[in-house]
């Protein structure tokens, strides 16, 4: 937004690791970084709120979101994502009878509801299975008081617009989906010099990333193993669920946190998308294909990128299929770099953030 020429005040949970501090100024953005803790998952249980909702509901944001609201006459205000709904309550009673609310806008990240009821559904073991019921309802609720209460609605792909649709057809809403920032690679050719390796990247910390991530592994270390592969997993996770898979592989190897995931693209001849639950955008198939890395994936594991099978991607059924095919082609370095190539050229000029600004501002300014 702020590419858009607009004044942008973001509040948020201030990272550990993140140099920003509450009041710090960059360009047109102006960061609210509480330092609280999140709040821990069981705490969620006895509370209205879903966890994800919950644990971001902490004294400083409550206490900085109370003041943001006095001090300025905001245009609009932006729930980004379904993980500040807990704010939705304390706007609406702060503006309650005023003249001249500001507009509110919904920037939505998935479909939630239908997201987490197809993850409360696949878990195997009982009482998990009731405990992420539960909050999927949670999510459910929450989800629809969003939509209902503010004047605009984003949805990140075509799918997910359809399905707010049938709910709320007469609400304004539109597709947004994500821009991307990051490392572009012009050129690149993929050689023999590589490592026989494929990467996955991702976050590990929400329940669904796990799920997938253990699946696949389970399945693809053996094959991986035999083929004299390699399959490396990068990005963050609980220590404990790292070492727990650390134990019942050979060919997988799991860094956690790192710095930057430029040097594990670059050493990789494909990048994999082994998700089978929360589908959607999924923003690291952009950092792969501008990265120049040929994207294996399962079908349906992602959407909102004009990725099409057998031409700019390779798409597969299950997870057995998917790491198959991965093993199949890894010494295939034509069709790694046609895969590659056409990817780029597919996705060169669609995904620019400043018209993504634009949208949400036109949702603001105009009735």
């Amino acid at each position: 937004m702020r590419s858009a020429g607009s004044e942008v005040e973001v509040l948020g949970l201030r990272r550990a690791e993140s140099h920003k501090g509450n009041g710090w100024r960059e360009d047109h953005v102006v960061w609210w970084l509480a330092d609280d803790t999140p709040h821990s998952h069981w705490g969620s249980l006895a509370s209205a709120l879903p966890h994800i909702a919950y644990r971001c509901r902490t004294s400083g944001m409550r206490r900085t979101l109370d003041e943001l609201l006095h001090y300025g006459e905001w245009d609009g205000v932006v729930f980004d994502g379904i993980s500040v709904g807990w704010a939705l309550p304390r706007v609406l009673d702060y503006y309650a009878g005023r003249p001249n609310r500001p507009r509110l806008i919904y920037v939505s990240h998935n479909h939630e509801e239908s997201v987490r009821a197809q993850i409360a559904e696949s878990q195997p073991l009982f009482l998990k299975r009731q405990a992420v019921r539960l909050d999927a309802l949670k999510v459910s609720w929450l989800e629809r008081d969003l939509v209902d209460a503010v004047d605009f609605v984003t949805a990140i792909t075509p799918e997910d617009l359809s399905l707010y649709r049938r709910r709320r057809c007469d609400k304004p809403m539109g597709v947004v989906t994500p821009g991307y920032c990051g490392r572009r690679i012009e050129k690149r050719r993929l050689s023999e010099d590589l490592p026989r390796r494929a990467v996955i990247v991702g976050s590990y910390d929400w329940i669904a990333k796990r799920m997938n991530l253990a699946e696949f592994v389970d399945i693809a270390d053996p094959m991986f193993t035999e083929a004299e592969a390699e399959l490396q997993a990068v990005g963050s996770a609980e220590e404990t669920f790292l070492s727990q898979l650390r134990q019942r592989v050979n060919a997988t190897e799991f860094t956690g946190t790192v710095p930057e995931i430029g040097p594990f693209l670059d050493q990789a001849r494909i990048a994999i998308v082994p998700e089978r639950n929360g589908g959607g955008f999924k923003l690291k198939v952009l950092e792969y294909v501008f990265n120049r890395v040929p994207v294996f994936a399962l079908t349906g594991s992602f959407a909102g990128v004009p990725l099409r099978h057998n031409d700019s991607v390779m798409l597969f059924p299950d997870h057995a299929a998917l790491a198959h095919g991965v093993l199949e082609a890894i010494d295939d370095l034509d069709l790694l770099n046609r895969l590659q190539e056409r990817a780029f050229a597919a996705c060169r000029d669609q995904f620019d953030w400043s018209s993504r600004g634009r949208q949400i501002l036109s949702a603001i300014t105009e009735p």
